[in-house]
């Protein structure tokens, strides 16, 4: 009988540390939280290679940007969770967060917020200034005019919203020296032009969702064909970037031209797609892709 009853205290135990960890990474935003700081990683290790420096040699500030970065922006995720917790209770995909599910207590979820964005800050002040700059920006972008003030307003606030993920390879690249180069101002415009067609994407698979949280993104205010013309456009403007970074040699502008024609395919293919929510799906799954790959090809061009 106490066997028994130690077993299932020990699965009780697990189930609820699982729970817990479920919780923290809703919290945090795990997927969002990685996407954004594989591109502060891509600009300080191509502000390493552009300027002569080596990771060993700077394994400290790696540490501070890299860990200072994640501290920072995962605490603007979770404040923007506890400024959203009203309206995450009208949509499917954040109803599980544990600000909806009661979890967490909302202050203490505040209180998270603001320790893990103090303890990044101060950590990345320990690199640069300039460094800490663009954080600050990417931070307070993302928590004031976007989170508590664009976004329950103006379908403007994606891109506003935009900043913040665009200033991430800037963070990296200051870190080990001034961010004034071409290749991090593209990178940075690279980023911020993206992020439009990719919200977009993900606005139209959840429109249902958002509309009923009255949420005025742009496929709820103006409809899908009005969106897929925005994506077409901000898709389009992506096409010159490759010629300005002649430096990773022209196997990389091949490759991501073909990459950005395939884009301008897929999105002119929304013109004449059957199904939107399939379609949005399909350019969410390139946008994720095209990025990753992006990034990747620029990492290992100059590892």
């Amino acid at each position: 009988m106490t066997k028994e009853v130690h077993i299932v205290s020990t699965t009780t135990q697990s189930r609820s540390a699982s729970a817990f960890f479920s919780d923290i990474k809703s919290l945090v935003k795990g997927p969002v939280l990685i996407a954004n700081v594989l591109p502060v990683f891509a600009g300080f290790w191509l502000a390493l290679h552009f300027s002569g420096m080596t990771l060993a040699g700077n394994w400290g500030v790696f540490w501070l940007t890299m860990v200072g970065s994640t501290f920072l922006m995962a605490g603007a995720l979770v404040l923007n969770n506890w400024f959203d917790s009203d309206i995450d209770t009208f949509m499917e995909r954040t109803q599980q967060r544990p600000t909806v599910t009661g979890n967490f207590a909302l202050k203490t979820v505040l209180n998270i917020g603001l320790v893990l964005s103090g303890i990044g800050m101060l950590l990345l002040l320990f690199t640069t200034f300039e460094a800490a700059l663009y954080a600050f920006i990417g931070w307070f972008t993302y928590v004031i005019p976007y989170t508590m003030w664009s976004k329950r307003k103006y379908t403007l606030n994606t891109v506003i919203g935009s900043v913040s993920g665009a200033v991430t390879p800037l963070i990296g690249w200051a870190a080990i020296m001034s961010a004034n180069h071409i290749v991090p101002i593209v990178l940075f415009s690279i980023l911020f032009i993206w992020q439009m067609p990719h919200t977009f994407a993900i606005a139209m698979k959840k429109h249902d969702e958002y509309k009923a949280a009255n949420v005025p993104m742009l496929p709820v205010v103006c409809g899908f064909d009005f969106t897929k013309r925005q994506m077409l456009i901000y898709v389009l403007c992506l096409l010159p970037f490759p010629f300005l970074l002649p430096m990773f040699g022209m196997g990389f502008i091949i490759v991501a031209t073909l990459m950005n024609v395939g884009y301008i395919a897929a999105s002119i293919y929304g013109f004449y797609a059957k199904d939107n929510h399939k379609w949005a799906h399909v350019m969410f799954l390139y946008s994720v892709n095209y990025m990753t790959l992006l990034f990747m090809m620029m990492i290992l061009l100059t590892f």
